[in-house]
């Protein structure tokens, strides 16, 4: 599985909606998300675009228009949004379940490259679908709070330097380790 800019951009976007959501900031308009996300405009329209067809988000018209959630967060799989934008989640064809492709291997049976490829693709797939939009809107705000950084469309007094631990892939910042802290509550 590769996660594409587009894929990037869609979950970012969401993820951004969710966190607007939770702290009671129902709509936001695509300028707003195309700013905070750093994506471009017209790109992020044509995401939003396949995200509304696909029922995930729902458009407002008007002064205070924008974008907004179409589903509750607890209902959208992290899984099946990947494979939504990006398609299936197998790193190579003939180990996927949901877009299965032959292979050149001359015998796909007792092919050790598609046997670990299947247990990846399990992997990924037990992670991503066990997972709800709603637990990653969870589990990065809790992070925020942790890191004394300012939340989502409230103006910092002053510029939070970014942390350390950000600036690489740490594993103890992965979304597991902070699924044991304590729920977030917005009033601060």
């Amino acid at each position: 599985m590769r996660l594409t800019k587009r894929g990037e951009y869609a979950l970012r976007t969401l993820i951004r909606l969710g966190v607007a959501h939770r702290l009671g900031k129902e709509v936001l308009s695509v300028s707003q998300l195309a700013e905070a996300e750093h994506v471009p405009f017209k790109f992020l329209e044509q995401i939003l675009g396949e995200l509304r067809q696909a029922g995930y988000v729902e458009s407002r018209r008007g002064k205070h228009g924008g974008c907004l959630l179409a589903k509750p967060m607890d209902q959208i799989k992290m899984g099946e949004l990947v494979r939504l934008i990006d398609g299936r989640l197998a790193p190579i064809g003939c180990a996927s379940e949901t877009d299965y492709e032959k292979c050149t291997c001359p015998d796909e049976a007792h092919c050790g490259l598609r046997m670990i490829m299947i247990d990846v693709r399990n992997a990924i797939a037990n992670i991503l679908d066990r997972y709800t939009l709603g637990n990653v809107v969870e589990v990065t705000l809790r992070k925020i709070v942790r890191d004394g950084g300012p939340l989502p469309f409230e103006i910092p007094a002053q510029p939070t330097p970014v942390p350390e631990a950000t600036r690489r892939a740490d594993p103890a910042d992965g979304f597991l380790t902070f699924l044991s802290e304590p729920l977030f509550s917005p009033a601060r």
